[in-house]
């Protein structure tokens, strides 16, 4: 069975397409623009396990964010959603 799936991956591209002659290709041209718009955080291993999804992981952060403005009430700590 995996010889079957081996063999239609190989067929998918047409074998005219030449990407040799294709022009106008830039590697990055968009990773600017990307970071300008996105807020990704890369967690380490163990800590992703203790975080299902991205919402523990904000709820857990604003739990924190509390704490911290209890535990420093003239510290200024600025939440955004």
């Amino acid at each position: 069975m995996n010889k079957e799936i081996e063999n239609e991956m190989e067929d998918e591209l047409r074998s005219e397409y030449d990407f040799a002659q294709m022009e106008g290709g830039l590697r990055g041209k968009y990773v600017e623009r990307y970071r300008h718009g996105t807020n990704l955080v890369l967690l380490d291993p163990d800590v992703a396990q203790a975080f299902p999804n991205d919402k523990t992981v904000n709820d857990a952060l604003r739990l924190l964010i509390q704490v911290a403005q209890r535990q420093q009430p003239n510290t200024v700590v600025q939440q955004t959603d």
